[in-house]
């Protein structure tokens, strides 16, 4: 029934600009009935972070930046969902267009500079949900004008405490000038110590919320040593890897390619992959990673996982396959599971090795 109602509506929504196409996209997650998708298999349940996913998969942020639709989303058949990039204020991002379709390479183009309703607007519908269950992790991001960018980080660990799951430290978007600095060794570490700090305050009130970090998968084998030991050394309890990426692989066919901005969806799975592989062998299973970029289907998701990836995350791939993607995703790592006679943390990180060569 998913693929049919896909195939129906992607004729609609390709037919609209991007942006117009994705907040139809998320009126119809408000307004319509979601049925809630099968229970997934009972291998595919995943302990992490001192969380309970029922299956590794889950949405990346970008598609729900204002906690619009957490719960239609797990309704789909997501083991959990992350909202955001949330800024202290709201701010209106760069300016349109700034989000472009690679419809020959099942990519996609950003460049929207962290829209974002704000804080406030966030949290009083996370407040609204409360109660419904479901793993809703927090993206949270600095505002572009903001004199001190560590310290919108801190503000946000403080604003969702009481409704996050988990949160997400994004210093690794590309579409905000300078951000990226932030993942300097000295920089990173002055970050890092506060937000921790913050989390461990508010933990008095609202118990321990676990603490990511999202790197990009355009850092230097340097730079990722350098982010592995200071995140390693502030206890971090997990990565993200990674963001959209700057570079254009040459096999690119859209022209929209030339578009600037971040690139995400299939052609960014080989990067990513190689960074997360590598990232696996620097953290020795300290804390566990999540793997983002390029996933397709169940046999990228599964190398996702043997390159080192505990839990996973999927957005620009929905655009064109649509979210009955998620349930084959599901099923086909299930599947290939009994196959191999292996539990999903006996996979991880097995061919970290082997994906890892050449970084």
């Amino acid at each position: 029934m998913s693929g049919l109602v896909n195939r129906l509506a992607r004729p609609l929504l390709f037919a609209m600009e991007p942006e117009q196409a994705h907040r139809a996209t998320i009126k119809a997650l408000k307004h319509l009935p979601i049925p809630r998708a099968p229970a997934p298999d009972p291998s595919l349940a995943v302990e992490a972070f001192g969380l309970h996913f029922p299956a590794p998969l889950g949405m990346a942020p970008g598609f729900d930046k204002g906690g619009e639709v957490p719960d239609a989303l797990l309704r789909l058949g997501f083991g959990h969902v992350e909202i955001g990039t949330i800024t202290p204020l709201p701010q209106p991002g760069n300016a349109k267009p700034r989000l472009f379709r690679l419809a020959e390479d099942l990519g996609v183009i950003n460049r929207l500079g962290f829209n974002s309703e704000g804080h406030a607007v966030a949290h009083a519908r996370l407040v609204a949900r409360a109660g419904r269950g479901g793993i809703v992790g927090i993206n949270v991001g600095a505002n572009k004008d903001s004199s001190d960018r560590s310290g919108d980080y801190v503000t946000g660990i403080r604003a969702f405490a009481d409704v996050a799951s988990y949160f997400t430290i994004n210093i690794s978007s590309p579409n905000t000038p300078g951000l990226r600095d932030l993942q300097q060794a000295a920089a990173l570490d002055d970050l890092l110590a506060r937000v921790v700090e913050a989390r461990d305050v508010m933990a008095e009130k609202y118990g321990r919320k676990p603490l990511l970090l999202k790197i990009a998968p355009d850092l230097t084998e340097g730079d990722l040593d350098d982010v592995v030991r200071v995140a390693r050394a502030r206890a971090v309890d997990g990565m993200i890897i990674g963001n959209t990426t700057i570079e254009r692989p040459p096999t690119l066919r859209s022209p929209e390619a030339r578009e600037t901005g971040g690139l995400s969806g299939r052609p960014l799975f080989e990067l990513s992959t190689k960074m997360l592989a590598a990232a696996y062998l620097r953290v020795d299973r300290q804390f566990p990673l999540v793997g983002v970029g390029g996933i397709d289907g169940p046999d990228t998701a599964f190398a996702k996982i043997e390159a080192g990836a505990t839990l996973l995350q999927i957005y620009s791939v929905l655009v064109f396959e649509g979210p009955g993607l998620i349930g084959e995703i599901h099923n086909g790592i299930a599947r290939k599971l009994r196959d191999s006679g292996r539990s999903l943390d006996q996979i991880v990180g097995s061919r970290a090795a082997h994906f890892a060569a050449g970084f």
